[in-house]
């Protein structure tokens, strides 16, 4: 994930200077020049660092720092604060078009992946209600219409083609015209790009721009290519007047230093990122969160937010009620996990812990592919069960012939069949002891059953 080497090397900062008590102006200068060393590593813009660490260490050798209780802390905070105000502080949102329709125009190099940040894009903005039409731009891609027909498919989509053979300008006027049509309320041009720069790529761009007038104009910009992706967004600007920046890849192998330059630079938002393949991997950029993930914080909001987005709530409380009337299956819980994979994988969700970044992942040797692995043979195990034995997990209590099966279907040992049913056994027992929570002795105040570990 991105930021994780820059992340870790901050937290290491931090955890000196805490163990110093009291700081000197020498610990801070110290401490900035690590903190300047590693940021550089990160591939942050040179004047961006140089700016961020003369405002961080002016403000912590002030006397209300070095005289604090805390001192240490109050750096820390300074960081934090300093981080938000280089990435822009506060959430920078869509421009939508609330008493008519809203063009949102994609551009940047070929490779960056417009196409799939279209769909994902229109996906986000259909869940708050709008009604997006697609509109394949990219004529001399191959297969590039192709994509982003298959894409909308996926998600149902609306998408606007004309072939390969129509000018990119008449595809733009026929989409207006049929998003007039069909009552679609937001328009996303999925624009050609190039291997470089060139005229003919930003000429093709200003005609559209021209005929479209967008709403939004949203460079997305590959964040594996690092610094010489914010020199390219400058001539962008130049020539589009871009409204803001959609960062993919940053669940990569990439140091992120362009997430921390590109406003200081350019003067414009990030506003999405891109955080995996799927259409559904894209997040609203806020520069606190970034911050506090940076720093080893983690990210509650987004957690609360990802999981109220992808759980179900009917179902979590039915699975709720289920489990405090001991009446929870196999069933139920292969329904658990389904719901918990919608917020993501485990890393992610760690990532968002504060007190689970790089550095603790590392602490506590948690082998995060393994525990994914676990899951999926979890999963397995349960899905070679018969439903009888899903809904009746009796049934495979002291039946070697029915493990045996669910072990050979699953790919399994027995010893992993056994262990799983073994688990879900001492959970049903957990769960008796809250079957009477709120009645009886149980609904004494201040009353908690005894946990069986």
């Amino acid at each position: 994930m991105a930021f994780d080497g820059l992340a870790s090397k901050l937290q290491g900062v931090f955890k000196k200077l805490r163990g110093k008590g009291k700081l000197s102006e020498q610990d801070i200068k110290l401490a900035m020049r690590e903190v300047k060393l590693a940021l550089l590593e990160s591939d942050v813009n040179y004047k961006v660092v140089k700016n961020f660490v003369n405002n961080v260490s002016e403000k912590s050798l002030g006397k209300e720092v070095l005289e604090s209780l805390t001192p240490a802390q109050q750096v820390i905070k300074i960081v934090n604060e300093e981080l938000q105000a280089i990435m822009g502080n506060e959430q920078s949102k869509l421009n939508f078009n609330h008493n008519g329709t809203t063009v949102i125009m994609l551009v940047g190099l070929q490779g960056a992946g417009k196409t799939t940040i279209a769909a994902k894009l229109a996906l986000h903005c259909r869940k708050s209600g709008k009604s997006p039409l697609l509109v394949a731009c990219d004529i001399y891609r191959p297969a590039a219409i192709k994509q982003l027909e298959v894409l909308g498919n996926q998600i149902n989509i609306p998408v606007f083609s004309l072939g390969d053979k129509v000018s990119p300008v008449e595809i733009v006027k026929g989409a207006l015209n049929e998003a007039n049509k069909n009552s679609n309320n937001l328009i996303i041009i999925d624009t050609a790009g190039r291997l470089h720069i060139d005229d003919e790529l930003m000429n093709e761009l200003k005609d559209i721009k021209e005929i479209s007038n967008p709403n939004e104009i949203l460079m997305v910009i590959d964040s594996m290519i690092g610094q010489e992706s914010v020199n390219i967004a400058q001539t962008f600007d130049e020539n589009l007047d871009v409204t803001g920046f959609v960062l993919t890849k940053l669940d990569g192998d990439t140091r992120g230093g362009v997430a921390l330059s590109i406003k200081e630079v350019i003067g414009k938002n990030i506003k999405f990122v891109g955080t995996g393949e799927k259409v559904g991997d894209l997040e609203v950029f806020h520069p606190d969160r970034m911050a506090s993930r940076i720093l080893g914080m983690g990210d509650v909001l987004s957690l609360i937010e990802k999981a109220q987005e992808a759980i179900d709530k009917d179902e979590a409380e039915k699975l709720s009620e289920r489990m405090l009337a001991n009446e929870f299956n196999f069933e139920d819980f292969k329904s658990a996990m389904q719901q918990m994979k919608k917020i993501g994988s485990f890393s992610k969700i760690l990532e968002m812990i504060p007190g689970f970044g790089n550095s603790m992942k590392e602490l506590k040797n948690i082998n995060l592919e393994d525990s994914e692995k676990e899951l999926g043979k979890i999963d397995a195990i349960i899905n070679s069960m018969t439903l009888s034995e899903r809904r009746n997990p009796k049934l495979l209590i002291g039946s070697a012939s029915r493990k045996n099966r669910i072990a050979r279907g699953s790919g399994t040992t027995i010893q992993q069949v056994n262990k799983l049913i073994k688990d879900f056994e001492n959970m049903s027992k957990l769960m008796k002891q809250f079957k009477g929570f709120g009645k009886g002795k149980f609904g004494k105040k201040g009353f908690f059953p005894k946990l069986p570990f």
